[in-house]
C-alpha cells in the first residue's frame, strides 16, 4: 500500500488559459482598422465602421482579457489589457455621444487632451515593457509614438501630422498581430516556434509575464 502523499491540484491560475494572445490580437485588429482612417487610406465618411470593433474585439474582449490577467496574477498584463479595453470603449463613447455635441471651434483640443492622457500612460507601460520581451516592448513603443504623434496632430489641427500618427498606428498593429500570432503559436506547439526576443538587463533575468 502506498504511503505517498496525492499531488497537489494545480492553482485555478494555473488553469486559466493565457489571454495575451486574444487581448493582443483584439488591440491589433481595432488599431489597423481606426490607423487606415487616421492614415487616410479609408473615406472618412466610413468611420463609423470602427464602432462595433472598439465596443466588442477592441474593448470587450481586451477587458475580460484584463480580468483574467489578473486572475493569473500579471500585473503587467492585467493593468494594459484593462486600460486598453477601457480606452477603446471610451472611444467608442465619445465618436458616439460626444464629439456631435462640442463646439467645432475647439473640439479638437478635447480629442487632443483625450489622446495626451493615453499617451502619458503607454510611455510609462513601455517603460514597464522593458522587462518583458523585444517583440511586447516593440508594441509599446510604437505605440507610444502613435498616440504622442496624433495628440500633436489634433492640438495642431494637422492633417498631415495626423496621417503620420495613423502610419505608425498601422505599424502598431503589426507588432501587435504579430507578438499574438507568436504566443499562441508557441503555446500550441508547445515550444518556441516563432522568436519573441528576450531583453537582458541589469538585476536578474527577464520575468516573462503571461501576455
Amino acid at each position: 500500500m502506498s504511503t505517498a502523499a496525492p499531488a497537489p491540484a494545480p492553482s485555478a491560475a494555473d488553469t486559466i488559459a493565457d489571454p495575451g494572445p486574444l487581448g493582443l490580437a483584439g488591440f491589433a485588429s481595432t488599431t489597423f482598422v481606426l490607423s487606415s482612417f487616421n492614415a487616410h487610406l479609408i473615406d472618412q465618411n466610413l468611420l463609423t465602421v470602427v464602432l462595433p470593433l472598439a465596443l466588442f474585439y477592441g474593448g470587450l474582449i481586451q477587458l475580460l482579457a484584463g480580468m483574467w490577467e489578473f486572475r493569473k496574477g500579471n500585473t503587467f498584463g492585467a493593468t494594459a489589457f484593462a486600460s486598453y479595453g477601457a480606452f477603446w470603449l471610451s472611444y467608442a463613447a465619445y465618436v458616439k455621444f460626444v464629439v456631435g455635441t462640442l463646439p467645432p471651434d475647439t473640439a479638437h483640443q478635447a480629442t487632443g487632451l483625450y489622446l495626451l492622457v493615453w499617451a502619458v500612460f503607454t510611455v510609462y507601460m513601455t517603460a514597464a515593457a522593458l522587462r518583458t520581451n523585444t517583440a511586447l516592448l516593440s508594441v509599446f513603443a510604437a505605440l507610444s509614438a502613435t498616440f504622442i504623434v496624433l495628440a500633436v496632430g489634433e492640438f495642431a489641427t494637422s492633417v498631415g501630422v495626423t496621417k503620420v500618427g495613423g502610419w505608425l498606428g498601422l505599424v502598431t498593429a503589426v507588432l501587435a498581430w504579430y507578438t499574438s500570432f507568436a504566443v499562441v503559436t508557441n503555446a500550441t506547439w508547445k515550444r518556441p516556434v516563432i522568436p519573441l526576443g528576450s531583453l537582458a538587463l541589469r538585476g536578474g533575468p527577464v520575468e516573462e509575464p503571461h501576455i
